[in-house]
């Protein structure tokens, strides 16, 4: 994560929930008043963007809080553990709660569900990879906590890699004339990578000497051909219709890379209460 890029996020994210001020907490308490906020854990999961996101929101917010005890990423999480821990002016503590907690939920939520993923593969040599099906803003953020909960980037963007798609090779009319522009067009250091739909797309694409080939929609049985046809001449990535309750027999297929929307598109957050304690 870039750090200036985060800052900046932040300090978007503090200015949509503030608005034009705290006029709840202003009324309760004075500007001098200090406490203690703690980030407490109630329910099990990997833990993700504690120090290098959550603490960061406080300190954005007030340069004078100090933040202590931040789980690491990657540790795992149990009911009743301490996150971590924030000291500072009550008000401003308050006003970067719900900021920190929104990330610290997400972030934590989709390194727990690559987790997950991860773990169903085990120990088979095949990479768990997000796409770009992620939240508007937080790609950033999210594309982290996947890394975290153990799985690998695709693309961050699309200047990232040449992929070619179903409407690409639509409106050129064939894998083949579709590979031919991107070579004619795109720097030679970028691999080509090429969405095929069926074991014939699967042979163009090997004709055409395309370094990757996405699997789109394949049935594991399907897969397998696929794979047994490449004879590993290509990289092959599945995707579409990847779940907990089938990705391992999709990695059993000896594919190299299964690629699944669902890390960041429907991981569910965590439950991560803050409670704070006022000094005298």
């Amino acid at each position: 994560m870039d750090d200036l890029q985060l800052r900046r996020a932040i300090e978007g994210f503090l200015a949509e929930d503030i608005g034009s001020g705290d006029i709840t907490t202003s009324a309760i308490f004075t500007a001098d008043q200090q406490g203690e906020a703690v980030f407490i854990a109630k329910e099990t999961f990997v833990a993700a963007g504690l120090a290098t996101v959550a603490a960061k929101v406080f300190i954005t917010r007030n340069p004078a809080i100090t933040v202590r005890d931040t789980m690491a990423d990657g540790a795992t999480a149990v009911p009743g553990d301490i996150l971590l821990r924030a000291d500072g002016p009550v008000c401003d503590l308050l006003q970067a709660e719900r900021v920190a907690l929104n990330l610290a939920q997400r972030l934590c939520g989709i390194a727990t569900h690559t987790a997950k993923f991860v773990a169903a593969v085990a120990p088979l040599p095949v990479r768990i990879v997000d796409t770009r099906k992620t939240t508007p803003g937080l790609r950033g953020l999210e594309k982290y906590a996947v890394r975290v909960g153990g799985g690998h980037n695709h693309r961050f963007n699309l200047a990232d890699g040449i992929l070619i798609k179903d409407n690409h090779i639509a409106a050129c009319g064939s894998i083949t004339a579709a590979v031919h522009r991107a070579r004619r067009h795109a720097p030679h250091t970028l691999k080509v990578e090429v969405e095929a739909e069926t074991l014939d797309q699967v042979r163009e694409c090997l004709a055409c000497g395309v370094e990757i080939i996405l699997l789109d929609n394949m049935t594991p049985a399907r897969i397998a051909e696929a794979v047994a046809l490449a004879g590993g001449r290509a990289l092959l990535e599945a995707s579409g219709g990847v779940t907990l309750a089938n990705v391992r027999e999709i990695a059993a297929t000896g594919v190299d890379i299964i690629s699944s929307g669902a890390l960041t598109h429907s991981a569910p957050a965590v439950d991560i209460s803050m409670r704070l304690a006022v000094g005298g």
